[in-house]
């Protein structure tokens, strides 16, 4: 499935209305996000390569710090990753969905009832800022890619 499809179905699943949905959904976020960053990593336009990697590794710390949600296979939204075929397209959906995900739990974490739960939202909502900053920094290099691809104007 398209990583955008994926986001979007994510997005959806995040606006779940108990703490342990939005954790389940988080860590479907971040397994998400670490899947695109690998894809990029692999096969991405080559200036993105370096950020994606490190996109890869944030999401994944993020996906560790939660506990390991209790899915079937099925479900998993990251193993349905077949095609990526606008990097740019889906990076601006990663960077909302990830902006999204920090929400959510900042709201978990402000009614956690055991500070186990309270710690982990702190930890997630930082992986998920950070691989927010791996996501905009690629936008920017594909800007500039962009950028000196178009042609002089002769001026007049």
């Amino acid at each position: 499935m398209d990583a955008v499809r994926l986001i979007l179905a994510s997005r959806r699943g995040l606006a779940g209305s108990d703490a342990a949905a939005i954790l389940t959904e988080v860590w479907q976020a971040q397994a998400l996000a670490q899947a695109i960053g690998s894809r990029l990593a692999v096969s991405g336009p080559p200036e993105l390569r370096g950020e994606a990697l490190g996109l890869t590794e944030l999401a994944g710390r993020g996906c560790g710090v939660l506990d390991t949600p209790d899915l079937d296979p099925d479900d998993l939204l990251a193993a349905q990753l077949t095609e990526l075929s606008d990097a740019r397209r889906t990076l601006l959906s990663l960077g909302g969905l990830l902006g999204e995900v920090g929400i959510a739990l900042v709201g978990v974490a402000g009614s956690a009832v055991d500070e186990r739960t309270y710690w982990q939202c702190v930890e997630a909502i930082d992986a998920a800022d950070e691989s927010r900053d791996r996501v905009r920094e690629m936008l920017r290099k594909l800007a500039a890619r962009d950028q000196s691809a178009l042609p002089e104007r002769e001026p007049g």
